[in-house]
């Protein structure tokens, strides 16, 4: 049979909901930092606990990504999908009634389990939906689009919702998507054939695995809130080495790992996946440091603020819609994600620029476009590399690693640029002031430790580009390819073939 016949006709209709859920669960780890303020005056929590209604997210997705994409291999991503999309739903819903503190951090909590269902699932029903070369291509440039500009839309709606109706809508809002993803996930979204992993779930990796992340996770999250040489960040760090060690232990000596090393050591998905983490460090930098930089600086509104950002929507949804797509069966990956880093380099160095007075086109509007654009074309070459050579029955779990690059990179960048900004402010200061400082002082210092962390964002970015040259060496799928280079001993075939 070939590929064309077992080919889903309903595929481009399954895309339209996969990504509608996928734009859901991206949309929630922005949406709610703009409605942070008015939740904390409703309910009456500290400052200090404030950062938890983002942490109890972020922790429970980044710490339960591998756990999710090895159960949607083993239950089925159609079915583990569903209860994704399901359980999120609910779980914003009781975050949206919370009527305490205590509430609200559960019901996060609970949508990042969810959603660690729900994201891998989505991703790897679009790897093993798509399996003609071009058409895969194109799919995850909608995919990819909506993962990368997901968060910066989530800045716009939530500043929407905060302003005009109330803070809760932030978390009420994903109820009716859910009812229509999830009505045409039933209807048109089907698994593939004979793609399901059969094996066991490995219960020590699955722990090991998910307790090293979330000490990883919750280490740079104390990092940014007690600083790097605190107790409780480097014993967060110390927990996550050993259990991530010997995580890697078991994983090279159980009969079913929860992530196959070969996932791993393949070098073009490897390469893919700490690629993709690094830059996102830079994505993160930009949405955190402008955020701050119009809404204290210039005193612009929620709205507003969130509107600023459509320079960068646009600009991943050209670079992983338009562009990628059409190259990414011409030419080989890296000649594709290491030029898209470099131009995130370059909008970020525009950046470098910024002053309490800069203007908003002339400087801002450029610098988030080439952030965009670049990263467009990174997101969709990974979200390629990360299906590269994979197994059907491995699909999740490879998707899986995808979130959680892009979950522990994004964790990083907050904790780690914050604490830059932070400190070189404070340096600023400690030089420049005489006495009690002026608003124009202080907006002055502020601005300055943005600069300083977003030369280190320009580093993060090259670096990044620096790990595609050495490690991704794929050809162009279609032509005269290269030899993927399974140094790990990975001979998986493409899905494509396996359809035929």
């Amino acid at each position: 049979m070939s590929a064309e016949v077992a080919a889903n006709p309903k595929r481009w209709t399954a895309l339209l909901f996969i990504s509608l859920a996928q734009l859901m669960v991206v949309l929630d780890s922005t949406i709610v930092n703009i409605a942070l303020p008015a939740a904390q005056h409703d309910l009456g929590f500290t400052d200090g606990t404030r950062q938890w209604v983002i942490t109890a997210y972020t922790l429970a997705f980044g710490g339960l990504l591998l756990f999710g994409g090895r159960i949607a291999d083993i239950a089925g991503r159609k079915r583990t999908f569903l209860i994704g999309l399901v359980g999120f739903a609910v779980a914003s819903a009781i975050g949206g009634f919370s009527v305490n503190t205590g509430m609200l951090l559960g019901a996060r909590a609970l949508q990042g389990f969810f959603a660690a269902l729900l994201a891998p699932a989505a991703l790897s029903l679009v790897t093993v939906t798509f399996t003609e070369v071009r058409e895969r291509a194109k799919a995850f440039g909608v995919f990819s689009a909506v993962a990368g500009g997901g968060g910066a839309l989530g800045l716009i709606l939530g500043g929407v919702l905060t302003q005009y109706l109330d803070w809760r809508w932030c978390l009420y809002v994903n109820v009716p998507i859910t009812l229509v993803a999830g009505v045409g996930a039933v209807l048109v979204i089907r698994d593939a054939a004979h793609s399901r992993n059969t094996n066991r779930l490995d219960i020590p990796g699955a722990l090991l695995a998910s307790l090293g992340l979330v000490s990883l996770v919750y280490g740079f999250t104390r990092a940014e809130s007690d600083g790097w040489t605190a107790a409780w960040t480097l014993g967060s760090f110390a927990a996550a080495v050993v259990l991530l060690a010997a995580f890697a232990v078991v994983e090279s000596v159980v009969k079913a790992p929860l992530l196959p090393l070969r996932v791993l050591t393949e070098r073009n998905r490897g390469g893919a996946f700490l690629g993709l983490g690094i830059a996102v460090i830079g994505m993160f930098g930009l949405l955190l440091f402008i955020t701050y930089y119009l809404q204290v600086v210039k005193g612009w509104s929620p709205v507003l603020t969130g509107v600023a950002f459509l320079p960068m929507v646009i600009g991943l949804v050209i670079g992983s819609a338009q562009i990628g797509p059409r190259l990414l069966h011409r030419v080989a990956p890296r000649v594709l994600m290491a030029p898209g880093f470099l131009a995130g380099a370059l909008g970020m160095l525009l950046l470098t620029q910024l002053t309490v007075d800069s203007s908003y086109p002339l400087l801002i509007l450029p610098g988030m476009a080439l952030l965009g654009l670049g990263l467009g074309v990174g997101f969709i070459t990974a979200m390629h590399l990360a299906a590269h050579g994979v197994q059907p029955r491995d699909a999740g779990i490879a998707s899986a690693m995808v979130n959680t690059s892009q979950q522990i990179g994004g964790s990083i960048g907050t904790a780690l640029l914050n604490t830059v900004a932070a400190s070189s402010t404070a340096a600023w200061l400690a030089t420049h002031l005489n006495g009690q400082p002026t608003a124009q002082l202080a907006n002055q210092a502020a601005v300055h430790g943005y600069v300083t962390a977003m030369w280190w964002t320009v580093g993060v970015m090259l670096a990044a580009a620096a790990i595609v040259v050495v490690f991704v060496n794929a050809g162009r799928e279609g032509g005269s390819a290269a030899p993927a280079g399974d140094e790990g001993g990975d001979h998986d075939v493409p899905a494509a073939a396996l359809a035929h």
